[in-house]
């Protein structure tokens, strides 16, 4: 992904997962918002995207963040939001576990809070190290947590996958947290 697609991607996480205002555009309860409208405002900020170029920029990210809907009218975020909106995703029996990539610094928060989901909506956890390990570099030297969510769902926890793959879920008690 080019400098210029990254920054693209960076903006539209922001605008579409935190801070719709930015632009000026509306998302409806399910995070959805018109791409008509988007592309106007877009070419207001800083940035100047046609449609061939949110097309790549939504095909090429390689966390998958955005998606169109079926006749590429309506865009949204995957997950991640900060706003409140539903995904419509339903609930859904995770794998035995998953993982999640952090640092160092947050480690004792985690230690003493188990996995909270601050001001998202969701806790955000992956199928594979190898994910985690890539979220968990974004901020310094990854630590990969394994989280025990099979018996987490056994105990009544709820669990959704996003469209992208990311499994989400309120809270992650320390008890169910291999360090």
């Amino acid at each position: 992904m080019s400098k210029k697609n990254k920054s693209i991607s960076k903006f539209l996480s922001y605008i579409l997962r935190h801070n719709p205002d930015k632009l000026g555009i509306t998302l409806d309860e399910n995070g959805w918002t018109s791409v008509v409208v988007l592309l106007k405002k877009i070419n207001v900020a800083p940035y100047s995207l046609s449609m061939e170029e949110l097309e790549y920029v939504v095909a090429t990210n390689n966390k998958k963040r955005f998606t169109f809907n079926e006749d590429k009218t309506m865009i949204r975020a995957s997950q991640g939001h900060s706003v409140n909106i539903d995904l419509g995703i339903q609930p859904k029996k995770p794998p035995s576990y998953l993982y999640h990539g952090t640092v160092e610094k947050f480690i004792t928060s985690i230690q003493d809070k188990g996995l909270i989901k601050g001001t998202r909506q969701h806790v955000h956890l992956s199928e594979d190290k190898e994910t985690a390990t890539n979220v968990g570099s974004r901020r310094g030297k990854p630590i990969i947590l394994t989280i025990k969510s099979g018996e987490m769902y056994a105990q009544n926890y709820t669990f959704y996958q996003s469209e992208n793959g990311v499994w989400l879920t309120d809270k992650v008690p320390t008890k169910f947290i291999e360090f």
